[in-house]
């Protein structure tokens, strides 16, 4: 199956936060034997080494796998920035990231917006990734990175998307802007199972309510990337990649959205 691509991102990609150790490591192998070419992790996760291990013992070359990682919020200021992202390509076992996202909005009392950004361009023009992106941005961070990095391209925002939480401000502002929205948690930690209009748009797909809302997301545009310890599980996301919802269907599945957030730590910004 070709996967098809936003900003160069595949648009379904295999979460692994929450995945630790020997669980990292054979989720990781189980998504790529199943399809998956897209493998999200962060420094915060503390798998890196296991995601990089498994890519690497896979048989895939680097070539072959779209890596995404983050730089953690206590990594932002100018001493440990750069170390941090060649501590990450260490563990990662490349020698060139895909995507390099900043992990959450600095806290207040952290190094300065417009230099933690500076550090994000710089590494970016030392050739340490292909891309740049944020994470948890609201619109109104989004607009002064985006001044801050100049012609440099924000290729993805990635935050809290799922049915129930379609983060529509912000979708808009990234779809006018050219930037990919990547969903996290995009099953809502499991809480689509037994959605009766889920339920019922996935028994006429002959599929399961999860594979809907994966489905749904990516019909809207979105670069999704689920998470599962479930070798079955892992493989059965990646139908939603194959569904085609009708626009009735996809209408009914957008009145859904009741802004139920599920990640909101108190180093939060003020959420659109």
């Amino acid at each position: 199956m070709t996967m098809k691509t936003i900003n160069g991102i595949p648009q379904m990609g295999f979460g692994t936060w929450k995945r630790k150790d020997s669980e990292a490591y054979d989720t990781v192998i189980a998504a790529l034997e199943a399809g998956y070419r897209h493998i999200d992790t962060a420094q915060a996760y503390d798998n890196e080494t296991e995601v990089g291990n498994a890519i690497s013992d896979s048989g895939f070359t680097p070539a072959d796998i779209f890596v995404t990682t983050k730089v953690w919020i206590d990594n932002y200021g100018p001493a440990s920035f750069r170390p941090s992202v060649e501590e990450s390509l260490a563990r990662l076992r490349v020698d060139k990231l895909d995507l390099l996202l900043l992990h959450w909005p600095g806290r207040s009392d952290g190094p300065a917006f417009e230099n933690y950004i500076g550090e994000l361009a710089a590494v970016y023009d030392d050739g340490l990734t292909r891309r740049i992106g944020v994470s948890n941005f609201n619109t109104t961070l989004l607009a002064e990175a985006a001044r801050l990095l100049g012609d440099r391209k924000i290729s993805t925002n990635q935050v809290e998307c799922h049915v129930f939480n379609q983060n529509r401000v912000v979708a808009d502002y990234c779809r006018e802007h050219d930037i990919a929205l990547t969903a996290y948690s995009p099953l809502a930690q499991g809480t689509v199972s037994g959605n009766p209009i889920l339920k019922e748009v996935a028994d006429a797909h002959e599929t399961g309510e999860g594979v809907i809302a994966l489905a749904f997301l990516m019909a809207e545009g979105h670069v999704v990337i689920p998470t599962s310890s479930r070798p079955e599980r892992v493989k059965s996301n990646l139908d939603a990649a194959s569904i085609r919802l009708s626009g009735e269907e996809v209408m009914r599945i957008r009145e859904l959205d009741a802004r139920m957030r599920l990640i909101d730590p108190e180093w939060a910004p003020e959420w659109d």
